[in-house]
């Protein structure tokens, strides 16, 4: 079972994060400054984070979630981060949203504070905004980063700020 981030890792990862805003929307990208969608930022610091991507996706179109009629995004964010209920979750933390009712989830989002994320979506560069009411009722799944390696923790990620 892998261990939860602690609350000051967490506090890196939001740090982190925010030396991904103003990079371009790009459909399938993960390289910051240059482009990535949402899923793309969240490998991305997830990399920095544990020192390695978690798996690479296999290509996906923009209705992949519609397609598939799985849960594909859920189910990995299950094999790399630990799941915790919605209402747990905090500055760090990872939001999957769905945008239909029994459709799966297909956005994901950081935490960083209450009622604000960091993600990218088309059109838009990453940014970090405010989570308004019509996108906090498609909250669907919430998980917290794994606690990386010591020896990876001190050199990649940025100081919180406090």
């Amino acid at each position: 079972m892998m261990e939860a981030a602690s609350a000051d890792t967490r506090a890196r990862i939001v740090a982190l994060a925010r030396t991904w805003l103003g990079t371009p929307y790009h459909h399938q990208a993960s390289l910051r400054g240059a482009g990535c969608d949402c899923l793309g930022l969240l490998r991305g610091v997830y990399a920095e984070l544990t020192g390695a991507e978690p798996e690479v996706p296999p290509p996906y179109t923009p209705s992949w979630a519609e397609d598939l009629d799985r849960e594909t995004l859920r189910d990995a964010a299950h094999r790399h981060l630990v799941a915790l209920d919605p209402a747990a979750a905090g500055a760090g933390d990872v939001l999957l949203f769905r945008w239909r009712d029994r459709l799966p989830a297909k956005h994901c989002g950081i935490l960083s504070g209450t009622s604000h994320m960091i993600h990218a979506y088309d059109g838009h560069a990453v940014v970090e905004t405010w989570i308004p009411p019509a996108w906090s009722r498609r909250i669907a799944y919430a998980f917290r980063f794994p606690e990386p390696s010591p020896d990876i923790l001190p050199e990649t990620l940025p100081e919180p700020q406090r």
